[in-house]
């Protein structure tokens, strides 16, 4: 029989917390069994599976979408390499975009902090081509920077 870890074994693991751990489960995204008294009990592969999870987050994928992945992967064995590498080739374009963005966001610092968003209609950064003035007059905005994909 495969060693099974407690919660918090896996928690030690992973450095995610238990109630984390709880969360992506009721989710969907790990499984357990359960043992006397209900005690959750995981195998060895879903330490993977963590930190697939938390790869994924940190490149921006929803929990629904990192599930949408994990689904692709076999049920039947642990993942292997080949599989790991097959759910992540795609994510290449994403990193590289977010990298772009980034990039282009350093490039324009200097600017955009020298503006202090007076001049929304110059702005490289919110307002590039000042297409917010050609949807009418009035504010166009009203998430901040940051939160736009």
């Amino acid at each position: 029989m495969a060693e099974l870890l407690t919660i918090g074994q896996v928690a030690a693991r992973t450095g995610v917390a238990t109630s984390a751990l709880r969360f992506y489960e009721e989710r969907g995204l790990i499984a357990s069994e359960r043992v006397g008294g209900g005690h959750r009990r995981f195998a060895r592969p879903v330490i993977r599976r963590v930190a697939f999870i938390l790869f994924a987050q940190r490149i921006g994928l929803t929990l629904e979408q990192i599930g949408d992945e994990l689904a692709q992967l076999p049920a039947s064995r642990t993942p292997k390499r080949e599989d790991w590498e097959r759910l992540t080739e795609q994510w290449r374009a994403r990193v590289d975009e977010q990298i772009a963005q980034l990039e282009r966001l350093r490039d324009s610092l200097t600017d955009c902090i020298g503006c202090g968003c007076l001049s929304l209609d110059k702005c490289a950064l919110v307002n590039p081509d000042d297409r917010l003035g050609r949807e009418g007059p009035g504010a166009r905005r009203v998430e901040p920077v940051h939160a736009r994909p």
